[in-house]
């Protein structure tokens, strides 16, 4: 199987706004439903992962946030719009495959960092 291959290649993605979530469907068969919170605060933007190893911003008051348009953005990835304005982070399909594949991993250490910094979701 060639590199470009083995990559994950998205077969459907859904807006479900009034759910506040993005599907994603991959060729490999995996499905993933995403809600806007996890994506807002895990956005690959630098506002959100920094400049560098280490400099991730923890981003509180997110549990409302909404998408309000996906944008595509080449062959290989997709901006979210969402309800805060926030809108730089490109998601690539790696990404949202990451994302959704070690979701409860990546949510468990969001809640310990805000918990730590003394922060909420509201």
């Amino acid at each position: 199987m060639s590199e470009a291959n083995a990559r994950p290649w998205p077969s459907e993605l859904k807006l479900k706004k009034s759910d506040r979530r993005l599907e994603v469907t991959f060729d490999d068969g995996a499905r993933f439903a995403l809600d806007a919170e996890f994506l807002r605060v895990e956005s690959p933007s630098a506002e959100v992962q920094g400049h560098g190893t280490g400099n991730k911003t923890i981003v509180p008051g997110k549990r409302l946030v909404t998408i309000e348009a996906l944008e595509p953005v080449g062959n290989y990835a997709v901006r979210i719009v969402f309800g805060d304005g926030h809108d730089s982070g490109l998601f690539t399909w790696e990404t949202l495959y990451r994302l959704g594949r070690d979701h409860d991993e990546i949510w468990a250490d969001y809640i310990a960092a805000l918990t730590d910094k003394g922060l909420t979701r509201d």
